[in-house]
């Protein structure tokens, strides 16, 4: 199974998780994600998903000036995110429970 198809599914999630906690900037949020498991994900698949959020009104953003680079766009959970996350956390467990009942090796009679 490719597991890049999987993470299409769920990208959305994976990131408002990440933020759940601390803000972060986009390759940032990718090395978080990368850290966690989540290691097939790519640059453009987490800033497009990022963009997908703000958009939506899932997330809030703001630029913190930097020294050493350009400007780092940041970007917040919102209450919005935090109820789509936790929304999207209740299906995902109750999908993740069915699929773990259906590969679960059963006795045989």
């Amino acid at each position: 199974m490719d597991p890049t198809q999987l993470l299409k599914g769920v990208l959305d999630l994976a990131v408002l998780a990440v933020l759940r906690d601390e803000d972060g900037y986009g390759y940032d949020i990718l090395r978080r994600l990368r850290a966690a498991g989540i290691e097939d994900v790519g640059d453009a698949s987490v800033y497009g998903t990022l963009r997908r959020l703000f958009n939506s009104g899932l997330l809030t953003s703001y630029v913190v000036p930097s020294d050493e680079g350009p400007h780092r766009k940041y970007y917040a959970i919102n209450a919005a995110g935090r109820a789509e996350l936790q929304r999207s956390g209740k299906i995902w467990h109750s999908f993740a429970s069915v699929m773990d009942d259906l590969l679960r090796e059963r006795g045989t009679a």
